[in-house]
């Protein structure tokens, strides 16, 4: 019996053994798909590259420039870590020699070693070079770094999503960066609240504009989003500009519009932090009316109160949010740029404004060079 139990034990232990390192080789190759494990493969890859391309140019050098060497130069600078990227340069440089060694300094035609290739091919890995040095300090991993931009990008867009509005109820909401980039300053973050009967939607424009504010953009949709749902209406604003002040940016101030909708009723609540009114339209009346709250920009100064305004949503009714790219350029007034959007926005009526929201904005202020943003809440 005691055999046999040391017999369990033994291969319990082995067991063990090779789950920790199933695991070690799983992370292992986690890491390598991700870009955080060692580059030794294209390192590896490359460097047998080189020699291919000295071969060929010795002996088709029709076909094959010494130039050629480029090549994987410029791949290495695209993949490699800086000390990794120093040894194929050593590679590359003892190609060079041994071409010019080989084919001697009278051949004539592509197959000639001239200074001009040496000076193009090492101009060409000091860019790399630098790429690398870059790459390093800013941590981006040596493969598939630029998926880390692309996943910034969608966490964004997926953050600035509207939820779903029970039937009566459309909402529609466009957002476009200045000069076509990927990244805003202006954001929205929304949620139903109180059992969903009330929806919360905040529209910010962060100071900047395009990539210059898309780092804090994105700082503050993840904290604004945590906020919104977990604070009841009032208290959003304030404990969002505290949280603006804390972070103590050179250039942190955001202006910013709280809506509180209750989707039973169609009551509302508006609260302004700086940031431009609401315009409502009145199916009774069918004219535009400002719905403007009081309130300073988040990130000034400390204990700022937010007074809210009320309004009603009547069936027929619509209610606009925009920021100031929308309606306020240079070139002209803000009044004017409201008027203009109003007016085009009418065109919308009888088509209840289904995919307006995208139209306003080209129609409006398409080449503007400032972020834009436009929300639209309709009552069927």
């Amino acid at each position: 019996m005691a055999r046999v139990a040391g017999a369990e034990t033994l291969t319990a232990r082995v067991r063990k053994q090779l789950h920790r390192a199933r695991i070690g080789l799983r992370r292992a190759g986690v890491d390598y798909f991700r870009g955080d494990g060692s580059d030794w493969i294209a390192l590896a890859a490359l460097l047998l590259t080189v020699p291919a391309i000295a071969t060929a140019t010795i002996t088709v050098p029709d076909w094959c420039p010494p130039a050629a060497l480029v090549l994987p130069v410029v791949v290495g600078g695209l993949l490699l870590r800086p000390s990794s990227l120093l040894l194929l340069y050593a590679g590359a440089a003892a190609a060079l020699i041994t071409e010019a060694a080989i084919l001697g300094p009278y051949s004539q035609g592509p197959s000639r070693v001239t200074p001009g290739t040496v000076l193009v091919v090492g101009a060409v890995g000091l860019v790399g070079l630098v790429i690398a040095q870059f790459r390093s300090r800013v941590g981006v991993p040596w493969r598939r770094g630029g998926t880390m931009l692309f996943d910034l990008r969608e966490r964004i867009r997926v953050q600035s999503k509207l939820p779903k509005l029970p039937k009566g109820w459309h909402r529609e909401m466009a957002l476009r960066p200045a000069g076509g980039q990927s990244f805003s300053g202006d954001f929205v973050v929304a949620g139903r609240t109180n059992g969903g009967r009330t929806l919360e939607v905040v529209l910010t424009d962060v100071s900047g504009k395009g990539m210059d504010a898309a780092s804090r953009a994105l700082l503050l949709s993840g904290a604004f989003g945590g906020l919104l749902g977990s604070l009841p209406p009032h208290a959003f604003l304030p404990a969002a500009n505290a949280y603006l002040l804390r972070q103590d940016w050179d250039e942190g101030f955001a202006t910013s519009i709280h809506l509180v909708l209750d989707l039973d009723s169609g009551d509302y609540e508006l609260l302004s932090a700086g940031h431009l009114p609401a315009l409502q339209l009145s199916a009774g009346t069918g004219r535009w009316e400002e719905q403007g709250a009081e309130g300073p920009l988040l990130g000034v100064y400390d204990g700022a109160q937010f007074d809210p305004i009320k309004g009603t949503l009547r069936p027929g009714d619509v209610l606009m949010l925009f920021t100031d790219g929308l309606v306020e350029s240079a070139e002209r007034e803000l009044t004017e740029g409201i008027d203009r959007l109003t007016g085009e926005a009418d065109r919308y009526v009888a088509s209840g404004f289904h995919g307006a929201a995208w139209h306003l904005i080209e129609a409006v202020a398409k080449d503007v060079n400032d972020d834009r943003a436009l929300l639209l809440i309709c009552r069927d």
